[in-house]
């Protein structure tokens, strides 16, 4: 199917999970990095917000400061409850929380992300729902005398009725990861949150309270999101994402995963948006009390740790920019 050009001006809903600690800071540069990169935006950011529960142990919802910030920065905030997941599968917010959206078009966020470019440029077809595609080999893990990528995965379709064969990628030779539909849940989009929310939570449910046999041997704390996601992408008639879509992880948002990842491997452009936004006076005084912001924005440590790295010959593993960053005190999360 062809991309359909860059998109109209049309509401849509930007949607991120924001809750106490670390993904409130993260809201906010989040909120801001829309704020300045696309003033004129049409559509709103919600920042959805787990509520107090028997699946929590402490009060999930950010401080009044950061509600205050994000309300200020144009953010709609709403209140969500965890039936299913809560503080056992946090991952589960991203799937419980679109039964609260309104039931418009959407675009999901993980909060760890920045706003980098222009949102119109996206060729988003909402009726046509995909993911990211920044993903490594992460799951399924195969074991010698277990089962291969292609029975894991078929195991799964077959569970839910689905087209096994229409998936695969046949560039990709047989039982080598990327021949599998698999995504990064950092962005995934559809035209409506309540049919993608409510298949995404009944496939999540199923693949953790009774896998197939198939998955004996793999583990699904953290991925179960990341394995029931291409189920509900392809069930609802999605696939790879095309051309059109290469502004997200690239030049209209960065999922940055932590902040001395981002300032180790990031474009200029993203730090550039990351600092005007941390350095903004209204949001620095909530920001500050982040350690992250404070350590590598606000006192130049993220220089350093740009300073230690080659973006144009970067090492092909994570593990190693991390193993670095933590060698020289800069790994903070």
């Amino acid at each position: 199917m062809p991309d359909p050009g860059p998109m109209q001006r049309q509401d849509f809903t930007i949607m991120a999970i924001g809750q106490a600690g670390r993904l409130q800071y993260e809201a906010i540069l989040l909120a801001g990095s829309l704020r300045l990169t696309n003033p004129d935006v049409t559509g709103r950011l919600v920042i959805c917000e787990p509520q107090p529960g028997p699946l929590w142990q402490n009060d999930p919802r950010m401080t009044d400061a950061a509600h205050a910030v994000l309300k200020d920065l144009g953010a709609v905030i709403i209140p969500f409850q965890s039936r299913v997941f809560g503080q056992d599968y946090p991952y589960g917010n991203k799937i419980e929380a679109l039964a609260a959206l309104p039931d418009a078009p959407f675009l999901f966020l993980d909060t760890d992300t920045l706003i980098t470019g222009d949102l119109a440029t996206l060729a988003i077809d909402f009726s046509r729902p995909s993911a990211s595609m920044r993903r490594q080999a992460t799951w399924p893990k195969t074991e010698l005398y277990g089962p291969g990528y292609g029975t894991i995965w078929k195991s799964l379709y077959d569970r839910f009725g689905l087209d096994f064969a229409t998936s695969l990628d046949l560039g990709q030779p047989d039982e080598y990861w990327q021949r599998y539909l698999y995504f990064n849940a950092g962005w995934f989009f559809h035209d409506s949150p309540r049919r993608f929310g409510t298949r995404f939570l009944t496939y999540a449910k199923s693949i953790r309270d009774d896998p197939p046999p198939e998955l004996v041997l793999q583990e699904l704390d953290p991925w179960l999101d990341q394995v029931a996601l291409p189920l509900v992408i392809h069930s609802l008639g999605g696939g790879r994402p095309g051309p059109g879509l290469a502004g997200l992880d690239g030049d209209v948002t960065c999922h940055y995963r932590s902040l001395p990842l981002l300032y180790a491997r990031e474009s200029d452009r993203a730090v550039e948006v990351l600092e005007a936004v941390a350095k903004a006076p209204p949001l620095r005084r909530v920001l500050r009390d982040h350690p992250p912001v404070k350590s590598m924005v606000l006192q130049n440590q993220g220089r350093r740790a740009r300073a230690l790295f080659d973006r144009a010959n970067l090492p092909h593993r994570e593990q190693v920019i991390r193993n670095t960053l933590k060698r020289e005190g800069l790994w903070l999360r």
